[in-house]
């Protein structure tokens, strides 16, 4: 028997249900379901010292248990000093069972590492059924050795779903046990 993530499990058992009972769907293949988590980090500082580059990417996979790559600027930019071309963040796209693999860890173990943690604001959706959460600490994943890092950076992560209206992936993400922010 292969192994299977919690929270796709649950997804499949007690989600697909409460989304259909909620959103009265006919079929079992209209129900939003979370596609891809992308968790960014822009390092603005990379223009003058690039093994800060490194370093994110370094931080990102260790969070992520997936290899980061650097992000490129798209064009010239005089006043930062900026080149087209020059590396300046670093990201990470996670899909299938490393997905909900995070995303489990997150819920459990890093979100509730905030300080004065009241939950996440229900103001990042897109319009289109996408969820953006912006962190201000990397040291809120236990992967991270605070002794070893050499600033504290934050990071976007991203959460794209199927859900063609934000209330559907409101109620998606909250079923999956992302904690909001009560009014």
């Amino acid at each position: 028997m292969s192994y299977i993530p919690r929270l796709k499990q649950e997804y499949k058992e007690r989600v697909v249900k409460a989304l259909t009972e909620e959103f009265g769907y006919n079929n079992v293949m209209q129900v939003p379901k979370l596609e891809k988590i992308v968790v960014s980090r822009g390092v603005g500082a990379a223009v003058s010292d690039k093994k800060l580059i490194d370093h994110a990417v370094d931080e990102l996979t260790n969070i992520t248990g997936q290899k980061a790559v650097s992000t490129l600027s798209k064009k010239d930019v005089a006043t930062f000093k900026l080149r087209k071309g020059m590396p300046i963040g670093a990201k990470v796209t996670l899909r299938g069972e490393r997905m909900y693999e995070f995303l489990d860890r997150l819920i459990t173990s890093a979100l509730p590492r905030v300080r004065d943690f009241q939950g996440v604001k229900a103001t990042g959706f897109d319009g289109r059924g996408n969820y953006n959460l912006g962190i201000t600490e990397q040291i809120i994943f236990p992967e991270i050795n605070i002794d070893r890092i050499n600033r504290i950076n934050g990071m976007d992560i991203t959460f794209v779903t199927s859900a063609q209206t934000d209330k559907e992936a409101k109620s998606l993400l909250t079923e999956l046990g992302v904690p909001f922010k009560k009014n």
